[in-house]
């Protein structure tokens, strides 16, 4: 599940790349949890934090939204604070934190033919397209901006 997920952050990643965001972190740790990317709009300089869900279709969890309840919030929230105090030059930017919900399935025998590329050269990618990654048919289901404060 690690490496699904691993995928999924990615796919989400070059998607905000696409759309003129830079990544400023991957993964971002500290004693309070993880973010999972912190990026960083070209064009209005907002910081945005990025929880990833991947889920395979068809789950329990509203493509993983439902995860992403008050406490995993807080969590996040802390986790932000606590960035912000350590690049005190990107605190004083609007922030929002962001969810991306990504699906996937194991391909098929059809899927296994089509030519893959490393996600870093996927030049156009829309919600909700499928796009086959190593051995996975995956797509951005929804991706939400300002989830929640």
């Amino acid at each position: 599940m690690e490496k699904v997920a691993a995928l999924g952050e990615q796919l989400i990643g070059r998607w905000l790349e696409l759309k003129n965001y830079q990544i400023l972190e991957r993964n971002w740790r500290c004693r309070w949890g993880e973010i999972d990317l912190i990026v960083q709009s070209q064009a209005t300089k907002e910081i945005a934090f990025v929880e990833v869900k991947t889920r395979k279709q068809r789950n329990w969890d509203a493509d993983g939204l439902l995860a992403v309840n008050a406490v995993k919030q807080q969590k996040l929230l802390q986790t932000a604070a606590l960035f912000l105090a350590h690049q005190p030059h990107l605190a004083e930017l609007p922030c929002r934190f962001d969810v991306g919900l990504v699906s996937y399935q194991l391909s098929n025998s059809s899927t296994k033919n089509i030519t893959e590329f490393p996600i870093s050269q996927i030049n156009r990618l829309q919600i909700g397209q499928p796009i086959v990654i190593q051995s996975y048919t995956m797509k951005i289901k929804n991706y939400l901006q300002a989830a929640f404060d």
